[in-house]
C-alpha cells in the first residue's frame, strides 16, 4: 500500500493583497479538489493575521501529488501567486502520518 502524500504550504500577502490572494485560493481549491488524486484540499487563512494563509493538502499517493503539480492550473496560479505574496514561493512542509 503507497503511503499518501500530505504536506502544508504556508504564505503571507503582500501588504493590501490579502482578499485577492483569498479570492485567488477560493478559486483554485475547487479546481484542486476536482482532481483525480487529491484527498484533501483546505485553504485558510489566520484570524490574528488575515495576511497569512495556510494550506493543508493530502494527496493519494506521490503519483497523484506530482500531477497535481504538473496540472495546468497551478503554473498561472503559483506565478500569480509569488507576484502577491511576500515570500519567494509558498512554504512547504512536508507530513507523515503516524
Amino acid at each position: 500500500m503507497t503511503e499518501p502524500t500530505i504536506l502544508h504550504a504556508t504564505f503571507t500577502a503582500r501588504p493590501g493583497e490579502g482578499d485577492r490572494v483569498a479570492e485567488m485560493l477560493r478559486f483554485f481549491a475547487e479546481v484542486v479538489r476536482a482532481e483525480e488524486g487529491n484527498v484533501v484540499f483546505d485553504a485558510t487563512r489566520l484570524v490574528d493575521d488575515p495576511d497569512r494563509f495556510f494550506v493543508y493538502e493530502v494527496y493519494r499517493d506521490r503519483a497523484a501529488f506530482e500531477a497535481h503539480i504538473a496540472a495546468p492550473a497551478g503554473v498561472p496560479f503559483n506565478a500569480a501567486l509569488q507576484e502577491l505574496i511576500v515570500e519567494p514561493s509558498s512554504q512547504l512542509t512536508f507530513l507523515r502520518r503516524l
